[in-house]
């Protein structure tokens, strides 16, 4: 989402705030795609997620409460949207707030406008993950739930806003938007039911124990005092930091980092060259390294720390006939739920690395570099993030799990991430960053996370078999329990999976870094003021 605002926005009394917040909803609403998600993620997530993660925590030491859990999920799907909202609203705009703020208007003006826009989207969330929980469960407290899941989105308001500001760039951002989110989540008191000191402060502990009046197992103030605590704390820090990002003064180049460092090759050999500046590219961004290969790890360790041990079955298909696992869920929790963050991770990058280079590789194109080398450059990128993430999940994964057979385990790890890296190119152009990124969460966690789960059903769905995840799941899985090759279905239709998303993806990269006749020169395109939000105005997302 970014903020293309026609003209200064100067006035300083009469509904200024208002005024801004109109003007910054109608800019997020200009994609289209944008509004209906936020309106059909909750949906999806509470129709299809809820039942399994009511079962997760059955497994997990959880509350046995099914309402309860699934009631819980509006809260995740309204903050997760919430954070993601507010993080682009703030991250995008940085020159347009700091244009406005030299006009005159007021920097507490500014972000309380941003705040309220992200405010208002993520309770627009929250109202529409609370009514699809009230076809599941008419009974339940709807006012208490809905009350609940307001400061769920309102504490991850501020999460997005203060992420913004210290992660502008947006790959970093969202992939720690998504880690505070898998923490929040995963290890929270309705799916685990500790009562670790230090996780009490995950930022919705308190919000989750008072929204499904869960008991806390500790002394202290009460749980709706605590959560109103993180509200102000969240908002307050949101408000801070955006008013002192938009402060006046020089900046020092409106041109982005990905478009500075864009040269194009005179050289003989265009592919060696492209791939040599991208990889000096991200260079320039070890943050994204860094978490590419925290977010792995840590899922890991905290998914194999935080599992009780107890009995699960897993239905594989070894010597032509189904056979039935009986397993520990303590011992392989760690190794079979890693490829979730490495593909949510993958599809970010995708999303990212696709959307990032499009200005830079029609210039390209331009100046004379084939197309092939401006595809093979970008899913070179792509799959060497899919890579490092995977190698740190497995890394990691082969401390606390053994698999039975340890390379059919690693390829299929490598196909998931491949295949998501693949899907992440395709929604990036399709859908736009903030759309892209929805997708990017969504679609690994419905289809691997519960779909695919070894932990929440024996095998999975007939209707999961078309899902991309499927093949490389059961590839994987294979590699972790059982003998052989598995299925051959499931290794056909992880090929067939790869194989059309690449060809799809080297025809979407083909199309959007074509050089059109009567597209500027190249020299002028640089010059061009290429701030977050003119550079959308002209490519909107």
């Amino acid at each position: 989402m970014t903020t293309t605002l026609a003209a200064p926005v100067t006035t300083r009394g009469r509904g200024s705030t208002t005024l801004l917040v109109r003007r910054f909803l109608a800019d997020y609403a200009r994609n289209s795609a944008n509004l209906l998600l936020l309106a059909v993620v909750p949906v999806a997530f509470v129709l299809a997620a809820a039942p399994s993660m009511a079962d997760a925590a059955k497994v997990l030491g959880g509350t046995d409460n099914a309402p309860a859990v699934e009631a819980v999920t509006a809260g995740w799907s309204a903050a997760f949207l919430a954070a993601l909202a507010m993080y682009f609203q703030v991250s995008a705009s940085r020159a347009a707030d700091r244009r406005l703020a030299i006009a005159g208007t007021s920097r507490l003006t500014l972000a309380t406008a941003r705040l309220l826009t992200g405010a208002a989207l993520g309770l627009l969330a929250a109202t529409v993950a609370v009514l699809t929980l009230a076809l599941r469960h008419p009974d339940t407290n709807m006012a208490r739930v809905l009350v609940g899941t307001a400061l769920f989105a309102l504490v991850y308001v501020g999460i997005g806003a203060v992420i913004a500001v210290i992660a502008p760039e947006p790959v970093n951002g969202t992939v720690i938007v998504l880690f505070v989110w898998i923490l929040d989540v995963f290890f929270g008191p309705a799916l685990t039911g500790s009562t670790s000191v230090v996780l009490r402060f995950l930022p919705t502990h308190y919000v989750s124990l008072w929204t499904v009046d869960l008991p806390r197992g500790h002394g202290g103030p009460s749980e709706l005092s605590m959560a109103l605590v993180w509200v102000a704390v969240a908002l307050a820090a949101a408000v801070v930091v955006t008013a002192g990002r938009s402060r006046r003064g020089h900046h020092r180049s409106l041109l982005p980092r990905r478009a500075r460092a864009a040269r194009t090759p005179r050289t003989p050999g265009q592919l060696t060259t492209a791939l040599r500046m991208g990889a000096r590219d991200w260079a320039r961004t070890p943050v994204l390294w860094v978490l590419l290969v925290l977010v792995p790890t840590v899922f890991v360790l905290l998914s194999d720390a935080i599992t009780p041990h107890g009995e699960t079955r897993a239905v594989l298909f070894e010597a032509g006939k189904k056979v039935t696992h009986v397993v520990d869920p303590a011992d392989i929790h760690g190794g079979t739920m890693a490829p979730i963050a490495v593909a949510s991770l993958a599809a970010l990058v995708g999303i990212f690395v696709v959307l990032d280079a499009r200005a830079a590789d029609r210039r390209l194109r331009l100046a004379g570099q084939r197309g092939a080398v401006v595809v093979t450059t970008r899913l070179t990128l792509v799959f060497t993030a899919a890579a490092v993430a995977s190698a740190a999940s497995l890394a990691l994964a082969w401390t606390v799990f053994s698999p039975s057979q340890g390379g059919i385990y690693i390829l299929g790890v490598l196909v998931l991430a491949v295949t998501y890296a693949l899907v992440g190119v395709l929604l990036g152009p399709l859908l736009g960053r903030v759309s892209g990124t929805f997708m990017a969460f969504l679609l690994p966690f419905l289809d691997l996370g519960i779909a695919q789960s070894p932990m929440l059903r024996g095998e999975p769905a007939p209707w999961a078999r078309w899902l991309p995840g499927w093949g490389g799941g059961r590839l994987m899985l294979t590699g972790a329990l059982g003998d052989g090759w598995g299925e051959p279905a499931a290794a056909m239709a992880a090929t067939g999976w790869v194989l059309v998303l690449a060809a799809a993806a080297i025809v979407v990269l083909r199309t959007i870094s074509g050089a059109s006749r009567h597209e500027a020169a190249p020299a002028r395109t640089l010059r061009e003021p290429a701030d977050e939000g003119t550079r959308h105005a002209a490519h909107p997302a």
